[in-house]
């Protein structure tokens, strides 16, 4: 098999340091010390594709793009090109991808978020080859991705045939303001897979009486430091709180006050106490708890708290399992496991987090 391997290097940097995204955003994200996720994610995905088929012809595209990565796991990748400037663009993805179809790849791997999801769908528009996602974004709305980067080099090298995928995209401006419209860019062939994520499911159904349940055992709590993730469940958490929360941000809370709102991963560690305590609802149709959308909800701040998975009834009716991604392996197989899920004022419902 011939794979064309794509890495946007800047996706996802945005997430720990409260910027929501990159686009537009990349010298602030690193202003801010924001670290590159997407090239550790590329690598285990490579490292599992290498594992299970290394025989597997790789093209990339030149540094910081994917080259280093194929080698450094163990394959001798053909590279095609590499980018225009220091600074990547959504062009040099383009590029690559058609590079790649000229070349007769049998898949285009890409790493990225909906945005280079997006980039690589417009450049294989009118083309049979297929595209798979490493999930790397701070937002990853679309069905086109692997549940994980390991998931990606399983179906990569295992899948018989394609079906046709959404690839959707959020503005980030919008966002980061608190506000959501998915808009469809294409629709894509993608290989067929259990380990395939939905789309994003916007419908949760009411939460009232939940919310009400959370917010009155969270006033009886002195001394704990809620770390109140994003999500509309959590927000009418937040609103029966009393509290201007971010909608889409994490905010920090504590005996009556916000501490901090649309907190960066490294506020919350700052404000974390003896006992704390992360109040998380599942994306509607994903599962993912952890690893999409909350990336400031970190492996350190994690170790720091107590979990609290809030969701309603509706909602959960849509997800099989529950899901994390926190790009720490070892955190996440801790995680794994049976665990409460509360769906009201007092029910709980057991879940399964793979």
């Amino acid at each position: 098999m011939r794979i064309g391997v794509v890495v946007n290097p800047v996706a996802g940097m945005g997430g720990r340091v409260g910027l929501k995204g990159t686009d537009g955003k990349v010298q602030e994200a690193r202003e801010r010390g924001a670290e590159p996720r997407a090239p550790g994610r590329a690598e285990r995905a490579l490292a599992q594709l290498y594992d299970a088929a290394p025989e597997t012809e790789l093209l990339a595209w030149g540094d910081p793009m994917g080259a280093s990565l194929a080698r450094s796991v163990g394959f001798d990748p053909e590279v095609l090109g590499g980018p225009s400037d220091e600074e990547t663009d959504a062009t040099d993805t383009i590029t690559a991808v058609e590079a790649f179809v000229d070349a007769g790849v049998d898949l285009v791997l890409f790493v990225g978020g909906d945005g280079t999801a997006a980039d690589v769908a417009e450049a294989l528009d009118g083309s049979e080859v297929p595209m798979l996602g490493v999930p790397a974004g701070v937002k990853v709305y679309s069905s086109v991705f692997a549940v994980s980067p390991e998931d990606a080099a399983v179906i990569a090298t295992t899948f018989e045939r394609t079906e046709p995928r959404e690839v959707m995209d959020i503005d980030e401006d919008d966002y980061r303001a608190g506000e959501i419209h998915p808009e469809l860019r294409a629709v894509a062939q993608v290989p067929v897979a259990e380990d395939l994520q939905s789309s994003k499911q916007t419908s949760t159904g009411t939460v009232e009486a939940l919310a009400a349940g959370v917010a009155d055992d969270i006033r009886a709590e002195t001394g704990v430091t809620y770390v109140l993730g994003p999500g509309s469940t959590v927000g009418a958490v937040k609103d029966e709180l009393g509290i201007d929360g971010s909608p889409l941000g994490v905010d920090v809370y504590r005996d009556g006050e916000l501490l901090v709102r649309d907190a960066t991963e490294a506020e919350i560690l700052e404000q974390l106490g003896e006992t704390n305590v992360i109040v998380v609802t599942p994306i509607g149709g994903q599962g993912f708890i952890f690893g999409r959308g909350n990336p400031q909800l970190s492996p350190d701040v994690i170790r720091r708290c107590d979990v609290s998975v809030v969701a309603s009834r509706s909602k959960l009716d849509t997800i099989p399992v529950l899901r994390v991604d926190t790009d720490d392996t070892v955190l996440d197989e801790e995680l794994r496991g049976w665990t409460k899920v509360r769906v009201g004022r007092v029910e709980r419902r057991m879940m399964r987090i793979e």
